[in-house]
């Protein structure tokens, strides 16, 4: 079966008074009903990879290569019609704040109405129905009254679940999720990701989760991208990238995040920050925050490695699983 999403050397370019290569060569695939993580730091380009799928970016700043097909259409060639009529009816996307993303002058009801009578030409009446069942199907409260609610009315759980009841609203094939549980506390978080898993199976539809925080990942994830500096250094399915890490980027994040294994352990923060984006990166971006560097991580690109099955990982540590590694191979480096 032939992939939801394929995307091939995605580079995107933002031009102005200083030039940022926000994403450098992503390369990334989603398949029927999956669930697709990408995880990294703030500035590793996980929202701008997210943005770039439905042309969301600033036209005249923005530079965008590479290929990006979406259910088999070329979304780069599209023009504003075309692309007017793919968002929101064959992928939509739940952005990180809905107090920002909703129009804070129009009803929760009016917005998810208009969504479905410009996508499927449905009277008012029926939108209004559908506007409402969203709203049930997505558990929120008294869902009649709140169809005349506007966003300040309601609470940031409330309003993460009517930005899902927007998004879902023209039945998408494809969803994207940009952090939408970053600004919720804990015990809403938690019922938002259950609720979020439970619809996907439910409705069947494939998913891109954007996170920084991998205890996410796990709760709803099947496959993982790992992200640093613009581009993909690790990907495989959540076991291989939670339990064999292969990158010391995300053997990093895990050993840095307070898990049932780690009680009492001491916590090993990642040293240093991010790099500048003001060129791409020719060599290891990682280089200057990692304990395991070597002289030929600043000579070269790094190889990406085929680890197993779909495991890869953009290290010249890595070595394919079954093979001898070397004196300074993933053995010593994961203590595998």
């Amino acid at each position: 079966m032939s992939n939801l999403i394929d995307v091939r050397n995605l580079k995107v370019r933002f031009e102005g008074e200083r030039t940022v290569h926000a994403v450098n060569g992503v390369s990334l695939s989603l398949g029927e009903g999956e669930v697709l993580g990408l995880l990294g730091e703030s500035g590793s380009g996980k929202s701008v990879t997210l943005r770039a799928l439905m042309r969301l970016l600033p036209m005249k700043r923005t530079h965008i290569t590479g290929t990006i097909d979406v259910l088999g259409r070329n979304v780069l060639g599209m023009n504003e019609a075309e692309l007017s009529a793919f968002r929101g009816r064959s992928v939509s996307m739940i952005f990180q704040e809905p107090g920002l993303a909703l129009d804070p002058v129009y009803t929760i009801g009016r917005q998810i109405a208009e969504a479905v009578m410009r996508h499927e030409g449905a009277t008012r009446s029926a939108a209004t129905k559908r506007a409402l069942d969203m709203l049930d199907m997505v558990r929120i409260p008294s869902a009649r009254r709140r169809l005349d609610a506007y966003p300040h009315e309601m609470s940031g759980g409330m309003r993460q679940r009517a930005m899902i009841a927007l998004a879902l609203a023209c039945r998408p094939k494809i969803l994207l999720a940009d952090e939408p549980t970053t600004a919720l506390d804990a015990t809403v978080q938690i019922q938002i990701l259950l609720l979020l898993r439970e619809l996907q199976r439910e409705i069947g539809m494939s998913v891109i989760f954007v996170t920084h925080d991998i205890g996410v990942a796990v709760e709803i994830c099947d496959r993982v991208a790992v992200m640093y500096a613009g581009g993909i250094v690790e990907q495989g399915t959540l076991r291989q990238i939670v339990r064999e890490p292969a990158h010391p980027y995300p053997r990093a994040l895990l050993s840095s995040t307070v898990h049932g294994a780690s009680r009492g352990a001491r916590l090993e923060a990642i040293p240093g920050t991010p790099p500048s984006l003001d060129k791409a990166p020719e060599t290891c971006a990682f280089v200057p925050r990692c304990r395991f560097a070597e002289r030929r991580c600043t000579e070269s690109e790094p190889p990406n490695v085929h680890i197993e099955g779909d495991h890869f990982a953009r290290c010249v540590l890595a070595t394919a699983k079954g093979s001898q590694p070397g004196e300074a191979g993933p053995g010593r480096l994961l203590g595998a």
